[in-house]
């Protein structure tokens, strides 16, 4: 059987239904159908607040006509329903928000005063209504019709919400304690009265907006009147002055804090103020992005007042609610966030006029990650720090042409570019590299449009925005390089320029001229020295060297249609071969200490191991991965940078030194390394990657130049001591960071290790480069030995062993006692077959301790040969060995064998200096000589072939 007070709230539900269907077509309707086409702003704003209320009235009877439902259906079966099925108790959350939607929208018509302005069109017609509205309200002094009209529309509404919290009560207390449906009544009993509290504020907020527009002049109120005001507090009722700003009233809405002075409105959005309590009881301070100021109270409690309801606003615009604390938001004590993520355009003169800044802020600074863009098409999106440009950030920047942009991709400080960047401007080019102050500086890369008229590169160094320092520029459309000195965006100092003809020239550089003494070498290795013209010919003083040794002597001159002529003295003797002449042919030696060539590419790298390593600099050290700058143009307004991270491979910097911590035994400490270096995001493996970007830049394409050879060798050496000085910085860090310090490092150790440990590991990088140019240097040696080893392929084994002068009793043809796969190896057509093989293995590392690791098997190969014909273990002298080894080198076919030993020779390990290794490599390189040697080409060969007497 229902309670008595379930059939009373029935009966409430069917009175408020009926009132919301009377007061709908009573009020609302008629509302609605009042010049609906009339062109005033003012009667276009009533009836879009009406259709709003309108709206609203109608979901709410939706709403309790639902509750009305259920209510009959738990009367009229009462035992089939349950009383936690009843809309109020299960749902009382939708329920309350359909009568705070109401609440809000008549609010919303009564501070823009809806009703006052609608009646005043249709005055007769609303007197006729009075008396119906009289008998709806029970009213009984004389009002406005506007007032009138407010009171039918809210006044019931209360009176149905105060009667809901009563009789849910009295529901409450018929129960028992254990009963089901306790905890919903009591839920339902909470929300309600909570709307309640919040009805009585909304309606007290409203009817203080309402007034304040009769206090204000028609300037202000026509700003200020907007429906979603609320009149949170007004320096009238508790005064308050504002320094250093002289306003004359300051008035604290729910969105805005309003300062007016005399016909100046000056307006500030709450999303974008911040509270910070002053050091006097009686201050506070207020942070906006472009201005600050103080509000100075009379006493402690004024000063409590507004600084209280300022915060409470605060944060309620962030919520973005117009809730009240009865809500449920529990700011008890409010506290505004200092971090927030807001949108403002800058109003006042400056560098941000005008632009726009939607993203994070902290205490009224651009704070965190942000996009700033301005009217002109300018952009910029990035990370922010105390209202600057700080961090990596990507800006565009528009050019006259309106496809055309620059797009810098940078790290900034301090609103300024530094650190590494990538620019890729409107007219093509591209800088990669370092920034200092806004302008190139240190090391950076610079190509030219693809299709410029005059393509270049230039791979070097920069200062204050110009070439300046160690650099290297291709011409391509010259076909020349020029790898030197420069000064103020000109070639100064010493240099040197290598031509696609294979022409080069070296010598000093004065406003990008070479003036002055210097060296030109011809294609075919023609040698002149002395001096020049501003146009690169002869001129003055000279001595030409030829390829054969014969030298010319004298004054050299040009003139219009006379060419080249001379006057001097041509010396045609026989003279030795003269080592300071192949000295010379090897350009750049001495003109640029390997010391000084990189320190662009090496000095960021220190700078961030002198400072700790700290995480926030490694990006900017390491560069970092950005979408290209198509994708990023064509969506402007939703520019973003998805740049690399740590999970990536790299690690933090934190991981990095303590990885770096667990391998520092011999054996971890090569897998570490060889990890580092092929690891593209590892500070190793990026100073290394750099590195070959400014090797292929010297010596690739034009640059691959015998000349150079020379060069090249002693940069790799270089930058592998930088490499291990690198590490060992690394290390450094992470042991003073573990409580920990680096022993000290004397040369000796530092050579073995460079050589011996991080060498081998570096030079596969550089080594297709470093390769070609030992090729072009012994290109014609090389040649020699080729065509040797073709025409000792013509012996067959026997033959060949004879014609060496190999001793016959150490020919593998004796009667042994061997398995068949010895007879074959030993016995058959493959002489020291074991040890051929062994040797061909010679080029398959490009690792020169693995190279003399081959050539000490190959050495053993051939003693454990010799050992097995003879029977016993048997040393070979060098009369012995030499001649054996020939053959193996002839059978072995290893092409380009002189590039191969010179390259050896070069990076070797000087610990193996003097040693076994030492002396094997000079065997095989006189062997090599041996065989190109011109008797060695005319000797006797198998009469079936060709007969000495023909050669």
């Amino acid at each position: 059987m229902c309670s008595p007070e379930e059939t009373a709230l029935l009966r409430l539900e069917e009175i408020f239904s009926a009132t919301l269907a009377y007061t709908t077509s009573l009020i609302l309707q008629p509302l609605l159908e009042a010049d609906p086409e009339s062109p005033e702003p003012h009667s276009q704003e009533c009836l879009h607040l009406v259709q709003h209320l309108h709206t609203s009235a109608q979901q709410l009877w939706d709403v309790t006509e639902q509750s009305l439902r259920s209510l009959g259906a738990r009367l009229h079966s009462p035992s089939c329903v349950g009383l936690e099925t009843l809309e109020l108790l299960c749902r009382p959350d939708r329920v309350v928000q359909a009568h705070k939607e109401y609440i809000e929208a008549y609010t919303d018509c009564m501070v823009a005063q809806t009703f006052q302005k609608s009646t005043k069109k249709r005055s007769r017609y609303w007197q006729s209504q009075r008396k119906a509205l009289r008998q709806l309200l029970w009213l009984t002094s004389e009002g406005s019709m506007g007032t009138a009209l407010g009171q039918a529309l809210s006044q019931p509404h209360a009176r149905h919400v105060q009667q809901y919290v009563l009789l849910l009560l009295s529901l409450r207390d018929t129960l028992e304690e254990h009963h089901p449906a306790q905890e919903l009544v009591m839920h339902a009993v909470t929300l309600f009265g909570d709307l309640q509290s919040f009805m009585r504020q909304a309606l007290d907020q409203a009817e203080a907006t309402q007034a304040l527009w009769h206090t204000l002049s028609s300037r202000p109120r026509d700003v200020l009147c907007t429906p979603s005001h609320r009149l949170l507090q007004d320096s009238y009722d508790v005064p308050v002055t504002v320094t250093p700003l002289r306003a004359e009233r300051v008035l604290l809405f729910d969105d805005t804090l309003v300062l007016l002075q005399g016909h100046n409105i000056r307006t500030f959005d709450l999303k974008l103020v911040w509270v910070d309590p002053g050091e006097d009881r009686c201050m506070f301070h207020i942070l906006t992005p472009e201005e600050e100021f103080s509000f100075c109270a009379m006493d402690p409690q004024s000063q409590a007042v507004w600084q209280g309801k300022v915060t409470l606003a605060v944060c309620q615009a962030l919520r973005g609610k117009k809730d009240f604390p009865v809500l449920g938001s529990g700011l008890e004590s409010p506290v505004s966030p200092a971090c927030r993520c807001v949108a403002y355009t800058f109003r006042h003169e400056g560098r941000l006029f005008q632009a726009t800044y939607e993203g994070e802020w902290y205490r009224a600074k651009p704070h965190g990650t942000g996009t700033l863009k301005w009217p002109n098409g300018q952009n910029h999106v990035g990370d922010f720090s105390q209202g600057l440009e700080h961090g990596f950030g990507i800006r565009l920047v528009p050019q006259a042409s309106e496809d055309k942009f620059d797009c810098y991709k940078c790290h900034w400080r301090e609103g300024i570019m530094c650190d590494y960047g990538i620019c890729e401007y409107g007219t093509d080019e591209v800088y990669r590299g370092y920034f200092q102050e806004g302008l190139r500086h240190g090391f950076g890369i610079l190509d030219s449009a693809p299709q410029a008229p005059q393509p270049f590169r230039y791979t070097g160094h920069w200062k204050r925005g110009q070439r300046n320092g160690y650099g290297i520029e291709e011409d391509r459309d010259r076909g020349e390089r020029y790898i030197g000195m420069w000064q103020a965006d000109q070639r100064h100092g010493p240099g040197v320029v290598v031509t696609q003809s294979g022409v080069c020239y070296q010598g000093t550089f004065l406003g990008d001229k070479m003036v002055g003494p210097g060296i030109l070498l011809c294609e075919d290795d023609s040698l002149y020295e002395g001096t020049f013209t501003r146009d690169l010919t002869f001129s003055g003083k000279g001595k030409v060297t030829f390829p054969n040794g014969f030298t010319l002597e004298g004054a050299f001159g040009s003139g219009v249609g006379k060419g080249l002529y001379t006057q001097g003295v041509l010396d045609t003797a026989a003279l030795p071969p003269d080592p300071s002449s192949a000295r010379k042919r090897q350009l750049g030696l001495g003109a640029f200490p390997v010391e000084s060539r990189w320190q662009g590419v090496y000095g960021p790298f220190r700078d961030f191991v002198r400072a700790g390593c700290p995480g926030h600099l490694q990006e900017a050290l390491l560069g970092f991965d950005v979408p290209s700058s198509r994708q990023l143009r064509r969506p402007q307004e939703y520019l973003c940078c998805e740049r690399s991270h740590p999970e990536d491979g790299a690690g933090s910097t934190e991981d990095t030194l303590q990885e770096l911590l667990r391998h520092q035994e011999p054996k971890a400490l090569q897998k570490y390394l060889r990890k580092a270096l092929s690891n593209s995001r590892h500070p190793l493996g990026k100073l290394l990657r750099t590195l070959m970007l400014t090797f292929q830049a010297t010596y690739a394409g034009i640059g691959a130049n015998k000349h150079l050879q020379g060069l090249a060798q002693e940069e790799v050496k270089q930058h592998a001591h930088e490499l291990w000085a690198a590490y060992r910085g690394l290390l450094k860090v992470a042991l003073q960071r573990n409580g920990q310090t680096l022993e000290t490092e004397d040369a000796d150790t530092r050579d073995f290790q460079v050589h011996g440990l991080l060498l081998p590991l570096v030079l596969p990088s550089f080594y297709s480069e470093l390769f070609t140019l030992y090729l072009l240097l012994h290109e014609r040696e090389d040649g020699l030995y080729s065509q040797g080893i073709a025409n000792l392929s013509l012996f067959p084994d026997t033959r060949l062993l004879e014609f060496l002068d190999v001793q016959k009793h150490l020919w593998p043809l004796k009667d042994l006692r061997l398995t068949s796969n010895q007879r074959h190896s030993l016995v058959r057509d493959k002489c020291f077959l074991s040890a051929t093989e062994c040797l061909q293995k010679f080029i398959t590392t490009v690792d020169p301790r693995e190279k003399l690791e081959v050539l000490e098997k190959t050495y053993g190969e051939i003693e454990a040969t010799v050992s097995r014909v003879l029977g016993r273990e048997h040393k070979l002298p060098m009369d012995d060995l030499l001649p054996l080894l020939i053959y193996v080198v002839s059978r072995a076919r290893i092409q380009h064998l002189g590039a191969e030993i010179h390259l050896t020779r070069d990076m070797m390990d000087p610990i193996h200096t003097g040693g076994l290794c030492d002396f094997l490599l000079t065997a095989l390189e006189s062997c090599y000589e041996h065989i190109q040697k011109e008797d060695m080409r005319l000797c006797r060969l198998p009469g079936r072939w060709v007969s000495r007497e023909r050669w």
